[in-house]
């Protein structure tokens, strides 16, 4: 049942992409009509690409980000590197791209974001499992434990999530982490945290 409602959000995702695009074209062809000349716009248009296939650089999958790994088109379960999905803040519903090269390398690209929105939460960490958690708006979030090492965020820190705008979500994405009053790492300036929190 997962694999089927991760598809129809691809799908659909795909869909709008492909209408954007529609969109835009329609919009080129009544300037090239208008006698305008469209020649650089035109070579930067991407054309819509299949949600799977092969190319001569290697095998092409597209699917849906579930907060840990890229649900495929074809149903598979594709593995995302926590390293990656943290520092491209990946939230759960964007649409990314797997290309597996002929040497068996995985590449990924994000090619449609979701409409995202922030909250303000509290670090928190299972006892048990190690697993790290934001408590904001009276819902718990799951985080990469690689975006709280990246940020050396500890229990008790606030932290910016961002998480889909327009659904719920079991999994958010770390955007920065306020240090606790008095750590030496608020002490030491803490201007990226600065600037965020000025955003909100």
């Amino acid at each position: 049942m997962a694999n089927n409602t991760n598809q129809v959000v691809l799908l659909k995702q795909m869909i709008q992409r492909a209408e954007k695009q529609l969109a835009t074209a329609h919009k080129m062809l009544a300037k090239l009509d208008a006698g305008e000349d469209i020649g650089d716009s035109l070579s930067k248009m991407r054309t819509p690409s299949a949600s799977s296939g092969s190319t001569e650089d290697g095998e092409v999958v597209e699917g849906v980000f579930d907060g840990v790994s890229m649900i495929g088109a074809d149903g598979r379960s594709y593995t995302v590197p926590a390293n990656y999905a943290s520092k491209s803040k990946l939230v759960e519903g964007d649409l990314l791209k797997l290309t597996i090269t002929n040497d068996g390398s995985f590449l990924y690209k994000q090619i449609g974001p979701v409409e995202r929105k922030r909250l303000r939460g509290t670090l928190m960490q299972d006892e048990d499992t190690g697993e790290y958690t934001v408590m904001a708006q009276g819902n718990v979030f799951k985080v990469l434990s690689a975006s709280v090492t990246y940020y050396k965020g500890e229990v008790g820190d606030e932290v910016v999530i961002l998480v889909p705008s327009d659904k719920q979500s079991r999994w958010s994405a770390v955007e920065t982490i306020m240090k606790q009053l008095g750590t030496e790492e608020m002490n030491h300036g803490g201007d990226l945290d600065k600037a965020t929190a000025d955003l909100l």
